[in-house]
């Protein structure tokens, strides 16, 4: 029990000793059996810090790389003395034909293949009598040779009067023989020891010479980087091998040549190279565009420096491979910027836009040709679009209508060059950017009606922005909206219009828009443009609605480009610009031209020019287009009309306004008016009844709202 007990003070006498002042000794116990010492721990740190040791891993490079050497010239060696030995040879260029779908080529190789067993057969008969043509050419050449030095050692024996010569030549030979076997049994040892050692320096030569060593056992100055390494024929077939589709793998596998008959040239392209590949039958084209990425990663490079396109042949892909980091080193500056006193020509010129992948100058040609440009916020559209109308402002004939519906002063260095410059992102900037259009419709028919022959100065209508005017939600005094895509839209016709006819008279529209849709781009302003360029989008839909199907469909990916890092990049389809034979769209890396250069060329274009005042608006037509009221004059006193009578007058007293009207026209403006059209006796009729009191109805609120 005393030991349990805790005393309740101690003698401050007594010092106990603390672990840290006092080491403890053990004394081990005589009677008890020694443990032994746990060194595994220690011991295992020491092996590996002598396996993590850079000699120790530079031994173990050292000798699977010497290794692999000479493995692989020993499996290099058996397959070139199979190949001398069989038909292997033959069978593998017949498979790879065949995979290529060049029969005659295949044909050609299985006659070789035949004939070459016709032969190797004779050689294997020849064999079986082999020994005794040998013998008897052994049996008759001894005669001959022994009787030859018998006769030679007579005619000695006569020369010498000494019959003992007879046998002199005979002897000599005996002796030549035996000095020869002497020779050999004295080298046959050596050569039996080095003989081994010398195949393994031979086939060590073979494998050294065919780089049969993995990349991570050579030598740090040989040792390539992956990112950095040329492209070979060898690396592109691996790389699509590798691509994950098994008829390609397995055609690739038992072509003879290993795939290399698929591959025509490679070719230095620019910062980069370009072959093309002909696919085996069974692989589409489609498979190998939907598999860009990995088949960048195959080729150790990043999927924007690899572009696949479709080239007239059949079945084949034309592949350009960047090398690495090419694409993110700027281009050379303008030619505008570096070149002081270039000039422009609207009709025969190319503006100096930019460079291709090849590093091609990519110039475009604007003559007669309509311009839509679209892309994410902030990757360049304006500074591209301004680009070219920098250099067309050197062309003092070509006069330009402008609309910034951003605002921000991109476009303040063509005061003095445009006849008007509206800036801005409000209604009322897009109210006016509308009869800017509306007012380009009219020049347009004007210069349709003028006299044959009269000539006109191109005309310029550039709108940035434009989906700012397709969204905007104002309405006109005539209940006309002046954005969205109906009939009534004012915008929206007008473009329309200029799209029909403009190009003949040299009226063109320039758009900008961001993010194009149904609703902020319709399908009829997207088609209607003959240059289609479109910066970095972000899905596939939207690169369609920008640069067609046609190009998405050939190989053009605006939607594969990089934000924020491929700026000033654009994807082109037009035939303005130079485009490889068989690709539907071209990769162009424009020249960035920053506000002061631009404020430069601004100023040389200005002095091209006499003075031009600079508005920031346009007068509304005189005539602008009042559907309703024109629907009213062409009924008439009528009190009833057939809607295809309807039609044609209005073709005939508007026909700028409504030749292309149809029956979803004219029924549109009806019912916005409250003024449908009706069946009678199965046709269909225009009410002039109700049309006149739709537009009294509109009379009254129009007084009404003034009023008020």
């Amino acid at each position: 029990m005393t030991d349990n007990v805790v005393p309740l003070f101690k003698d401050p006498t007594i010092q106990e000793p603390t672990a840290l002042a006092v080491p403890l000794t053990v004394v081990p116990d005589p009677a008890q059996k020694p443990r032994p010492l746990r060194v595994f721990v220690r011991t295992s740190r020491a092996v590996s810090g002598v396996v993590r040791h850079e000699r120790t891993r530079q031994a173990a490079r050292l000798t699977v790389r010497h290794g692999a050497y000479v493995l692989g010239g020993t499996r290099v060696t058996a397959r070139r003395a199979w190949d001398g030995r069989t038909g292997a040879r033959y069978e593998r260029l017949l498979r790879a034909a065949e995979a290529a779908g060049n029969y005659e080529a295949a044909g050609e190789w299985e006659e070789r293949l035949h004939r070459f067993r016709i032969e190797r057969h004779k050689r294997r008969m020849d064999l079986l009598t082999a020994p005794q043509d040998l013998a008897k050419s052994a049996a008759i050449g001894a005669a001959g040779g022994i009787g030859g030095l018998i006769a030679i050692g007579i005619a000695l024996a006569i020369a010498t009067k000494d019959p003992g010569d007879v046998f002199t030549p005979l002897m000599a030979l005996i002796e030549l023989i035996r000095l020869l076997v002497f020779l050999v049994q004295l080298v046959w040892g050596p050569l039996m020891v080095v003989g081994p050692f010398l195949a393994l320096a031979g086939l060590w030569a073979v494998g050294r010479q065919r780089a049969t060593a993995p990349q991570w056992a050579l030598p740090d100055r040989q040792r390539s980087d992956d990112a950095g390494m040329p492209i070979t024929p060898s690396i592109v077939v691996t790389a699509m091998r590798d691509l994950g589709i098994a008829t390609l793998r397995k055609a690739i596998k038992e072509m003879g040549d290993v795939g290399a008959a698929m591959l025509g040239p490679i070719r230095i392209a620019g910062c980069g190279v370009e072959v093309d590949v002909t696919l085996p039958s069974g692989v589409s084209t489609e498979e190998i565009q939907k598999r860009r990425k990995k088949l960048a990663e195959n080729l150790n490079r990043h999927e924007h420096e690899v572009f696949i396109t479709i080239p007239e042949a059949a079945r084949t892909v034309r592949l350009w491979i960047a090398d690495s980091g090419a694409l993110d080193e700027p281009i050379s500056p303008s030619p505008l910027v570096t070149d002081p006193t270039m000039t422009a020509d609207y009709k025969s010129g190319k503006a100096p836009w930019g460079q291709d992948l090849r590093g091609d100058a990519a110039g475009m040609s604007l003559f007669q040709r309509h311009m839509l440009m679209t892309g994410v916020s902030n990757q360049g559209k304006t500074a591209s679009l301004r680009a070219l109308a920098l250099w067309l402002a050197l062309d003092r004939s070509v006069k330009f209508w402008m609309a910034d519906l951003k605002g921000v002063g991109d476009w303040d260095m063509f005061t003095g060059i445009a006849d008007v410059l509206i800036q801005g992102p409000t209604d009322k900037q897009v109210i006016e950017a509308t009869e800017m259009v509306e007012a380009a419709v009219s020049e347009m028919e004007r210069r349709i009606l003028a006299p044959k022959g009269e000539k006109f100065p191109p005309l310029i209508v550039l709108v940035d922005e434009a989906q700012v005017a397709f969204m905007c939600p104002a309405v006109g005094d005539d209940r006309r909206p002046f954005g969205g895509t109906k009939v009534t839209s004012r915008y929206f016709q007008a473009v329309r219009k200029l799209h029909n006819q403009g190009r003949a008279v040299d009226v063109l529209l320039w758009q900008g828009t961001q993010d194009p849709t149904d609703e902020n781009l319709p399908k009829v302003v997207r088609e209607g443009a003959h240059t289609r360029a479109s910066l970095v989008l972000g899905t596939e839909s939207q690169a369609r609605m920008a640069l067609g199907d046609k190009a998405i469909d050939g190989g053009a990916a605006p939607h594969l480009l990089r934000q924020g890092l491929d700026k000033g990049t654009l994807v082109v389809a037009s035939d303005g610009i130079k485009i490889p034979a068989g690709q539907t769209a071209i990769t162009v890396r424009t020249h960035y031209i920053d506000d002061d250069a631009a404020a430069a060329i601004a100023q040389r274009a200005r002095d091209l020019r006499n003075g031009v005042t600079t508005l920031t608006a346009v007068e509304p037509p005189e005539t602008a287009a009042d559907a309703l009221a024109d629907i009213a004059a062409a009924l008439g006193s009528e009190s009833k009309m057939l809607t295809q009578e309807v039609l044609r007058r209005l073709a005939a007293a508007h026909p700028g306004e409504y030749r292309e009207w149809t029956f979803a026209n004219l029924k549109q403006v009806l019912d916005a008016a409250g003024a449908p059209p009706r069946k009678t006796d199965g046709r269909m009729h225009v009410d002039g009844l109700k049309v006149a009191d739709a537009l009294a109805r509109r009379a009254d609120e129009m007084s009404d709202s003034v009023a008020e």
